[in-house]
């Protein structure tokens, strides 16, 4: 991937242009975000960027402000599926990491639905951000992938000032499904019964003093501790 090119996004076309990527990667029924919104966002000190190969935009990142100054809240990241399993969204955060550092942000943090196994991996295993927040149906009934099942989020938090490092020990670990996308559409009901015992078990760690601190790629588990 070194003919890739990461950079903030450029003005409006190309504003419009990340709404259909969007659209593309969420599903045609998810609505997207407003190209106009990004801008005012980016011309106010967000993060609007793209990973572009011969041209073509493969990879969209959007961040903006939060209440702390030093934090910045990372809404949106999505790859091409035809890039998808090859890094780029590692390359995509550490780009933002960069990029926030640069402005004396320290710390990102974004929700993301835990029951999906390729976000356990960037976000807890490769980009070392723990959580112990726990939203329930956090967007409400949604459609495109998300359709189906209640949006349960967590809240992952980065400290961009540390290392990643793996964690030494954990006193409980919880499975997710291997691939939560086949089982929506081939098992329904099974896989609305997993949402529930991963909402169940995470609430009740989350309350009892736990956070995520690992995610075994492995076995599918998060590995949690006080």
């Amino acid at each position: 991937m070194t003919d890739l090119v990461l950079r903030d996004l450029d003005g409006l076309a190309e504003l419009k242009a990340a709404e259909a990527f969007q659209r593309l990667v969420w599903g045609k029924d998810d609505p997207a975000d407003n190209s106009d919104l990004m801008l005012a966002i980016q011309h106010e000190g967000g993060l609007v960027a793209g990973a572009f190969h011969a041209g073509q935009m493969v990879a969209f990142l959007f961040g903006f402000a939060t209440r702390d100054p030093k934090a910045q809240h990372s809404h949106r990241l999505g790859v091409h599926p035809d890039w998808q399993g090859q890094g780029l969204g590692l390359r995509m955060k550490l780009y933002q990491k960069d990029w926030c550092l640069a402005r004396g942000i320290t710390q990102v943090r974004w929700t993301y639905d835990p029951i999906r196994r390729a976000n356990a991996a960037l976000n807890i295993h490769a980009l070392g951000a723990t959580a112990k927040t726990y939203h329930r149906d956090y967007y409400g009934q949604m459609a495109g992938i998300n359709a189906g099942v209640p949006s349960d989020r967590v809240l992952a938090e980065w400290d961009l000032t540390k290392d990643r490092v793996d964690p030494v020990a954990s006193d409980l670990r919880v499975t997710i499904p291997a691939d939560f996308a086949a089982l929506c559409q081939t098992d329904p009901p099974f896989a609305l019964a997993e949402r529930m015992r991963l909402r169940a078990t995470l609430e009740a760690a989350f309350a009892g003093g736990h956070q995520i601190a690992g995610f075994d790629k492995a076995s599918y588990s998060y590995l949690l501790r006080r």
